[in-house]
C-alpha cells in the first residue's frame, strides 16, 4: 500500500529520490516516510532448568508453543513491554537481565525481534485465556515431545546452550541518558 497523505500535515505525498532510494515525501513539509517497521519482543525465562512457554490460542501460530512475547507500544520502553507481555500472557513476574538474541526479518513491514534473557521472580504460569490457552516451564526433553514453533526451538537453544551472556543492561552509563534503554557487552 502506498502512502498517499502526509501523517505530519495532511498534504499529498509524492515519490522522490532520497539518497538514491525512492521514498514517499510530503509535497508541503519536510516529512519523509522512511518505511514500515515493527519491533517484536520475546522472553527467555528459565526456572530450575526449564524454559517458560505458552501455547498460542490465536493466529498466527495457534496451537504452537512459543516463548511469551509481543509488540512494543509506541511510547512504551522496550524493557517494560516484555515485562508486561510475560505478566499479561501467563501471570509470571520476571525482570530483564540482558538481550539474548535478535532476529531481522526484512519484508513488507520490516520486523526486528529482540529476545530478552529474564530472571524469574514470582508467579505460577496461568494462561490468559485469550492469546494463550496453556503455559508452563518445560525442559528440553519435554519440549522435544511438544508442538514447539520452529523459531522458538532456536530461541530455546540460545537460552539453554548460549555461550555468551549477551548484551547486558547498562545500569550506570558514563553519561546519564534519561529515556534510553542502554545495553552493552
Amino acid at each position: 500500500m502506498e502512502i498517499k497523505f502526509c501523517s505530519a500535515c495532511g498534504h499529498e505525498m509524492e515519490t522522490r529520490d532520497v539518497d538514491g532510494t525512492p521514498r514517499r515525501a510530503c509535497t508541503s513539509c519536510s516529512f519523509v516516510h522512511w518505511g514500515s517497521y515493527s519491533i517484536g519482543v520475546g522472553a527467555l525465562v528459565q526456572k530450575e532448568g526449564k524454559l517458560l512457554l505458552v501455547r498460542r490460542a490465536q493466529e498466527p501460530g495457534k496451537g504452537y508453543w512459543t516463548n511469551p512475547g509481543g509488540y512494543i507500544e509506541q511510547l512504551e520502553p522496550i524493557e517494560e513491554t516484555i515485562v508486561r507481555e510475560v505478566m499479561e500472557e501467563c501471570g509470571v513476574e520476571a525482570v530483564v537481565t540482558g538481550v539474548a538474541a535478535l532476529r531481522d526479518q526484512p519484508r513488507a513491514i520490516h520486523n526486528v525481534y529482540i529476545a530478552f534473557a529474564m530472571d524469574y521472580v514470582a508467579g505460577e504460569p496461568t494462561p490468559d485465556g485469550v492469546e494463550v490457552d496453556a503455559a508452563g516451564f518445560f525442559s528440553p526433553e519435554e519440549m522435544a515431545e511438544m508442538n514447539v514453533a520452529p523459531f522458538t526451538k532456536w530461541l530455546a537453544d540460545v537460552s539453554f546452550r548460549g555461550e555468551s551472556r549477551g548484551l547486558l543492561k547498562d545500569a550506570n552509563p558514563v553519561v546519564p541518558l534519561n529515556g534510553y534503554g542502554l545495553f552493552r557487552v
